[in-house]
């Protein structure tokens, strides 16, 4: 099995991942995630916990301040994706990369709605709609930075661009060399606005939002596709490819969006629930729950290595790993003991993660733990402090009781490991005392 699966698999899968479309998406989204941290800060204490404080901050006018820093960070997410997508896009093609994301960025702008209606029935243009450059706009945003870096790769590497010679200052020379390019994607785009605008009477944008991005999140957002996302993160580590980088950057997006729309919700005024369409899986779904402590949910490992161990090489590793698990590294676990392509492991490091996503999916779908909203906490945030800021008390217990579902778990497993360490041990330190002897 272990085998078929490197030799027929991984290089399958390895192959997709490292393609340039895949590379630049990964890569691209995370330059969004400086500004949803930092956004975090400035929506809780918008949203500050205790009453008399938020009443003061109202009365202030800091709330409202509050607010628009929190606006100016989340909301224009998907902006901010576009431009980093269609960047390491053309950097990967050995372009001259900032002219690219400029240019996703307007053709990002010319696929949107420009006019919304007020209350009153009037009709304001000239308008960027906040909606659609968050977490609605996310997978447009994916798509036109997969495109834009694409077609404005291509035709630089044909060499269709204006050349000035060797003396002009690089800033000017790369501001020409695009001048072809962006005329020609800028022109396209908006022809294809146009008939969507004209003969659809709708945008590109929300086309692809209702076509494409709610029925992948539908698909995310159930049981079975969490399930399978879960799997796949420790699965693909057992045979040392890094899971979390490969299936969180894939997923990144959605589950980004279904964090934005669960925040849109909370910001029009209405209950955060399944019934008013919030999602259940979300980034803090994934980070705060599955990938906590590492990938395999193995504090529960940890402690046992760290409490029970009875060999020295788990009882070392337990204490030197104790630290790095709380700020949820576990790379000198995952190789230490090992973990990767150890098969008396593989069974608990994958269905750890999974048990924990059903338990986590029902917490969430029957109420017993709020939804999350947009707040996010850097993925080094330790366990149950993350829990709390993400959903409160509840979400911090929930974390207290998948960490324990998990130390049972690995229970029977490790402690077949640790008696054959312990055996190794002391067979070792016979042999050395008859070697004496």
């Amino acid at each position: 099995m272990n085998k078929f699966i490197n030799e027929k698999i991984i290089p399958k899968v390895m192959a997709f991942i490292n393609t340039k479309g895949i590379m630049a998406l990964k890569d691209g989204m995370v330059y969004s995630m400086p500004l949803l941290i930092i956004g975090s800060i400035f929506l809780i204490l918008a949203n500050f916990p205790v009453q008399a404080v938020a009443n003061v901050l109202s009365a202030s006018g800091i709330t409202g301040l509050l607010n628009q820093a929190y606006g100016a960070t989340f909301n224009i997410s998907a902006m901010i994706a576009v431009m980093g997508i269609a960047y390491n896009y053309a950097k990967l093609e050995n372009q001259e990369p900032m002219s690219g994301g400029i240019i996703a960025l307007a053709v990002f702008l010319i696929f949107q709605p420009s006019t919304i209606e007020t209350a009153g029935g009037d009709v304001v243009g000239n308008i960027i709609n906040k909606d659609w450059t968050a977490g609605k706009g996310m997978i447009g945003a994916i798509i036109v930075g997969l495109l834009v870096g694409f077609a404005y790769s291509w035709f630089l590497k044909k060499n269709i661009r204006i050349k000035l010679p060797a003396g002009v200052p690089a800033g000017v020379a790369n501001a020409f060399s695009a001048l072809i390019p962006a005329a020609v994607i800028v022109s396209v785009a908006t022809i294809v606005q146009g008939i969507f605008t004209l003969g659809l009477h709708t945008t590109v944008i929300e086309t692809i939002y209702k076509v494409i991005q709610t029925p992948m999140q539908g698909m995310t957002d159930s049981l079975p596709g969490a399930i399978l996302m879960c799997f796949m993160f420790p699965f693909l580590w057992l045979f040392g490819v890094h899971g979390s980088t490969v299936v969180g950057g894939i997923m990144q997006g959605l589950l980004q969006a279904n964090s934005l729309e669960n925040q849109a919700i909370l910001d029009a005024g209405k209950a955060l629930t399944v019934a008013n369409g919030g999602h259940i899986v979300t980034v803090q779904f994934v980070d705060q729950f599955i990938n906590v402590t590492g990938a395999g949910l193995t504090i529960g490992l940890v402690f046992y290595m760290v409490v029970f161990a009875k060999s020295k090489q788990l009882r070392t590793l337990g204490r030197l790993e104790a630290v790095p698990a709380l700020f949820n590294i576990n790379e000198p676990l995952l190789f230490g003991i090992p973990v990767v392509m150890n098969p008396m492991l593989a069974i608990p490091f994958i269905a750890t993660p999974v048990v924990a996503c059903i338990i986590q999916y029902f917490a969430l779908a029957t109420g017993l733990c709020p939804l999350y909203g947009a707040t996010q906490v850097p993925w080094t945030c330790p366990p149950i402090i993350s829990g709390f800021l993400v959903g409160g008390w509840r979400s911090a217990l929930l974390q207290v009781i998948i960490f324990t579902v998990s130390f049972f778990i690995y229970l029977p497993f490790i402690k077949r490991v640790d008696k054959a360490n312990l055996k190794a041990e002391s067979e070792a330190t016979q042999e050395e005392d008859d070697e004496d002897w």
